[in-house]
């Protein structure tokens, strides 16, 4: 589904501030595959998970999707498999729009755009009954401005939005890094649903080792560049959370 190939990237190459992010990834993700990706502050987790997304280009090195080279391709071409959820709850939505012409939004991400959002009762109805599942009461709510709303809801909604359009591979940029912990616990429990509905492959940053250790069948962990570890599902469900603190230590 997701191959990276010899991946590396440099940042302010030649320069004294030099950053050598990346060096030399090899990463096959199949699909259906929920990675989570740990690894300390400049580890180069973040940056591979850019260049996956298209915002970020490699120093060198292929990356391909569903077997289509897309490393040149900015992240809104790769729009068509990909969806990304980003740290800050307010990345995700329109503030002064409505919740619901934000998903109207999230539903053409990937189309052709017209002079008319085209909500009707029919998909206000749809997009009620999919927000209904998150247990927040915003299904009654759909008129009011997204900016309105605490980060945990935004974020919640953002990850409903994700899949509203064509999507394969979902990214989970450290979802949940700005929220409290029972806005967090929401966020990552649809996040988990999603994927297992729509059968996503994808991939979640976090800090958070509760997260990672409960979430995902396959992790990796990130060092200097290089992937340190990289446990199959077998091996993660062997794993203690212990283990994964002593990682760290």
């Amino acid at each position: 589904m997701i191959d990276l190939n010899a991946i590396h990237k440099t940042f302010n190459p030649g320069q004294p501030n030099q950053v050598n992010a990346v060096n030399g990834i090899d990463l096959k993700i199949n699909t259906g595959e929920f990675l989570v990706i740990v690894g300390s502050n400049g580890s180069g987790k973040t940056t591979l998970l850019d260049m996956v997304a298209g915002s970020v280009f490699p120093t060198s090195g292929t990356i391909a999707i569903d077997d289509e080279n897309v490393t040149k391709l900015h992240d809104y071409q790769r729009s068509k498999w990909i969806a990304r959820v980003f740290q800050n709850p307010m990345s995700g939505t329109a503030s002064n729009l409505s919740i619901l012409d934000n998903f109207r939004l999230a539903a053409i991400r990937t189309r052709a755009k017209g002079l008319g959002i085209g909500v009707n009762e029919v998909f206000k109805n749809q997009v009620k009954e999919k927000i209904s599942t998150l247990g927040l009461g915003l299904e009654n709510k759909v008129d009011q401005q997204m900016g309105t709303l605490s980060g945990g809801q935004r974020q919640a909604l953002t990850l409903l939005m994700s899949v509203m359009d064509s999507c394969k591979v979902l990214l989970l940029d450290e979802p949940t890094a700005a929220l409290d912990p029972r806005s967090a616990d929401v966020v990552m429990r649809t996040a988990d649903e999603l994927i297992k509905d729509y059968r996503l492959t994808a991939i979640l940053i976090t800090h958070n080792l509760k997260d990672a250790f409960t979430y995902g069948n396959r992790i990796i962990l990130m060092g200097e560049g290089y992937i340190r570890k990289d446990l199959d599902t077998k091996n993660k469900q062997n794993l203690k959370q212990s283990d994964l603190f002593d990682w760290f230590s």
